[in-house]
């Protein structure tokens, strides 16, 4: 089409309106338009940094919260040990506190303490001076400090005592802070102390079994920027108060000066431990839209005063007619080289390609640095992937590409882009606009956070969220598809790692799953999936494959692992493993049923003897460690609904062994909910397998010492108890104080406590065991060897163990009256028990001709069904 057309119809217009008029008119719409785009861009800024502010001030609210929930827990926590072990003195006190851990990591923490409460005299108020104060340097001055004596102070802690709440006090200056100004400032949480026993249930109880009173100091400075510390105090400025000082609240926590831009405050009502703190927060800076609005108020003034002149010489071009036409065309082709110019310098890869033929034509200097001289390329050669060639719109068709990712180059030098695709018209010919900003850094870092999420930081194989997608993915395809091959899943764990862990650490243990996955890659199928599910387990996906083919690759993978040699700081460890293999080879499973049936094949590998592999068949005893799982549960239950019960049986002396006294051992027994008793075979294999038995044994001994005159009819002229001691209890460390503070307490003497170990337990542990005897055999406690004979070893560690008696193990008093082999064996039990000044009781004695034969061989002391039958302790008829 002509130009000449083009002038025509826009002379009348042009006629109509001078020159000066029309770019008047331009200017004041454009900077009327600018002015409008600044303001909605200031208030788009304005309300991000109020939300900003808001969120800021909900969070500091929420982690203020933190440490003073971390110190009430750790009061909870002490307050629990002396609910269970009132006898306490500085030592336990320290000990106790660092093994809960509770503080370590709590900023501003200075001290715990424990003041002991003593009743008022007459006329006088009641005492809580400090007796235990941990940690003890830099803390002696609070040793000795009479809470009673502030009265703010003792009201508070009346009020948490009657109602066992932690109390918070009002900030004060702490003795031990070296500050001089407000950071010198600190609070006291206080939660009071109960005598042993359940946690009393209403006010009267709480003051009639008040001992004293918890204490946990904290600065209140280091506590405050600890919790505030990153964005808060770095867009806010922070001042706290405590409202309930008095008319003039008491300074918490001071920001500093506030600044003279500080915005409008944000005030936050912080309630803890019966105190409110006023949280007031200014922003710090309320113009953080202020480049992006200087951004656009400039580039709106400079297009609109650029178009208002434009428009100003095209109109008086247009009056001056032809004689002005070449000065017009230069001021033209001037305006295209400065959009040239400001086209070139974008960092925003630009490429023009003719519409038919697709071919680039322009190319800024961004495509030109990423792609080189592409000018005459076709536009869709760019593409490194075929199907992005193929999916690229052509010329004529509607719409285009707005942010597809691709990647764009040649083998080698490609880069990740996401790529706008427009169709316009340039000089009248139809034109396809290629924009394209690299995201390849972004998508680099899209990946990384992707293949941590998962997979296993220290082996790098997947981790068991990414295991399980990938499983239920594979059963949903089988699913729709019940034609498709098969797939198994080998579950396995690896036998002996705990072991190394133990002795080693666990860098050791770290390094050799490292070494151990190395092994196993080499060992996998091409397509296979290794992953590890955590600790010491490790899933594979197999597919294709059949059950031999999966016991076969189980095999190899047993055996692979068999023969790794690990060597640490000069030890060699080797480790084997069990595996469970299930095939999916049937339709409606579920990832749980599958999940399942892998531990349970696992778990058979492990009762079979460990370091092998087991196919998992539906008739298994899948349902054993469920059952013991509900078993742990009734029994924690049972434990703490007060329904574990204690039958006594005696221990009768045997021939000229009788004498004045009784003598009895402890049977555990338990009342389910139903009120029917239960056995303890039922129900002590899963405690011994899921860690109950130290807590079990405790309630027994606590039990028996706390009752003892009400154990027997005969009450106190009870000569000896015997209680049975689990292989998890006898290795603990603190079990002797614990009894020995049980004995202490209530005044019963230690020489009429007899503790039965098992010989596998003493043989198994034999250097714990010996130490945890001599201390309590030491204290006066007498130490009893249970099932002995049973172990294979027995004599050769008669020498070691300081025991004091061994009962025979039932089998060979069962058949005593039958079997010569028995009577030998009983023979030779009883010449060297005295040989080593042991007494010596027989179990199981079910028959008077047992007995008899018992008292010919020399036994001391006799007990079973044939003696008497166990009856329920006295206290719990």
């Amino acid at each position: 089409m002509s130009p000449l057309p083009q002038g025509r119809a826009r002379g009348g217009l042009l006629a109509a309106w001078p020159p000066a008029a029309m770019a008047a008119v331009v200017l004041l719409a454009g900077l009327v338009v600018t002015a409008a785009l600044c303001y909605r861009e200031w208030r788009m800024a304005e309300a991000r940094a109020d939300a900003l502010h808001a969120s800021l001030a909900d969070a500091a609210e929420a982690r203020l919260h933190d440490p003073l929930d971390a110190a009430s827990v750790a009061l909870r926590a002490m307050q629990t040990v002396f609910l269970s072990h009132v006898a306490m003195d500085q030592a336990a006190f320290a000990r106790y506190q660092a093994n809960l851990r509770a503080v370590d990591e709590l900023p501003g923490y200075r001290t715990t303490g424990f003041a002991r409460y003593r009743p008022p005299a007459p006329g006088a108020p009641p005492s809580y001076r400090y007796e235990l104060v941990t940690p003890i340097e830099g803390n002696e001055a609070v040793m000795g400090i009479d809470i009673a004596r502030q009265p703010a102070n003792l009201r508070a802690l009346e009020r948490a005592r009657d109602s066992d709440t932690v109390v918070m006090s009002a900030p004060f200056r702490l003795a031990q802070a070296q500050e001089a100004d407000s950071r010198a400032l600190g609070v006291t949480l206080r939660l009071p102390v109960y005598s042993p026993g359940q946690v009393p249930a209403d006010p009267d109880e709480r003051r009639a079994r008040e001992v004293g009173a918890l204490a946990i100091s904290l600065q209140l400075d280091p506590m405050v920027r600890a919790a505030l510390q990153g964005r808060i105090l770095e867009f806010l400025h922070v001042d706290i108060r405590d409202l309930d000082t008095g008319p003039e609240p008491a300074v918490v926590f001071a920001g500093g000066p506030l600044p003279a831009h500080a915005g409008t405050p944000l005030v936050r009502e912080l309630q803890f431990g019966g105190r409110r703190w006023e949280v007031r927060m200014h922003p710090l800076e309320r113009r953080p839209g202020l480049v992006h609005v200087r951004s656009t108020a400039v580039a709106g003034a400079l297009i609109t005063v650029l178009l208002s002149m434009l428009l100003w010489s095209v109109a008086g071009t247009h009056r001056r007619a032809l004689a002005l036409g070449q000065r017009m065309s230069a001021r033209f082709s001037e305006s295209e080289a400065r959009f040239r110019t400001l086209n070139e310098l974008l960092p925003v890869l630009v490429l023009l390609a003719d519409a038919p033929g697709q071919r680039i034509t322009y190319a800024n200097q961004a495509a030109r640095q990423r792609l080189g001289d592409v000018v005459g390329t076709p536009l869709p050669a760019l593409f490194a992937d075929p199907r992005a060639r193929e999916a690229m719109p052509g010329a004529g068709v509607s719409g285009g590409w707005d942010g597809h990712e691709v990647a764009i180059g040649q083998a080698g030098r490609a880069f990740w882009a996401r790529v706008s695709l427009a169709q316009v018209v340039v000089d009248g010919a139809p034109h396809l606009l290629l924009t394209a900003t690299d995201i390849s850094e972004h998508r680099e870092l899209t990946e990384r956070l992707s293949y941590q999420a998962t997979h296993d930081a220290l082996t790098e194989l997947c981790n068991r969220r990414e295991f399980e997608r990938r499983l239920s993915e594979a059963l949903r395809e089988r699913a729709v598809d019940p034609q498709a091959p098969p797939f198994a899943l080998l579950y396995f764990d690896l036998d002996q790692f705990k072991v190394i862990n133990d002795l080693s650490g666990h860098i050791a243990g770290d390094q050799l799953l490292v070494e151990l996955v190395l092994a196993l890659r080499l060992n996998l199928r091409e397509g296979d999936m290794l992953a590890r599910l955590g600790g010491d387990e490790f899933g594979l996906l197999a597919f294709d494959v059949d059950e031999a083919m999966a016991v076969a690759l189980g095999e190899r993978l047993r055996r692979c692992i068999d023969t790794v040699r690990f060597v640490w700081q000069g030890r060699t460890y080797s480790v084997s493993a069990s595996i469970g293999v299930v095939l999916a080879d049937r339709p409606g499973i579920s990832l749980k049923d599958v999940m399942a049936w892998a531990d349970s094949a696992c778990y058979q590998a492990k009762e079979a003897g460990r370091n092998r592999v087991h196919v998992y068949r539906e008739d298994d005893d899948s349902t054993r460690r469920l059952g013991e799982m509900e078993w742990v549960n009734r029994l924690r239950a049972a434990m703490e609904q007060d329904r574990l019960l204690l039958d006594y049986q005696e221990i009768v002396p045997v021939g000229e062994a009788a004498g004045a006294g009784a003598h009895a051992e402890l049977l555990l027994r338990l009342r389910d909910e139903s009120g029917d008793e239960i056995m303890p075979g039922s129900f002590l294999p899963a405690a011994e397998r899921y860690g109950l038995m130290p807590a079990v044994d405790r309630w027994v001994i606590r039990t028996a010492v706390a009752n003892f005159a009400r154990l027997h009819p005969r009450g106190e002229a009870l000569r000896t108890c015997a209680i049975n001691l689990s292989g998890a209890s006898i290795e603990d460390e603190d079990l002797a104080d614990f009894i020995l503070a049980c004995i202490a307490e209530h005044g019963v003497p230690a020489e009429r406590f007899c503790l039965e170990i098992t010989e596998t337990v003493a043989v198994r542990s034999l250097l714990k065991v010996a130490a945890v005897i001599a201390r309590l055999r030491e204290a006066g406690c007498r130490i009893a060897l249970d099932d002995f004979g049973a172990g294979m070893s027995s004599f050769g560690y008669l020498k070691n163990l300081p025991v004091d008696l061994i009962k025979i193990d039932g089998s060979f008093i069962r058949e005593l009256d039958e079997d010569p082999m028995s009577r030998t064996i009983v023979s030779a039990i009883v010449q060297i028990g005295h040989q080593r000044g042991l007494k010596v009781v027989a179990e199981w004695v079910d028959n008077a001709r047992v007995l008899e034969i018992l008292a010919e061989l020399g036994v001391d002391y006799a007990q079973g069904f044939a003696l008497h039958r166990p009856q329920r302790v006295v206290f719990q008829r």
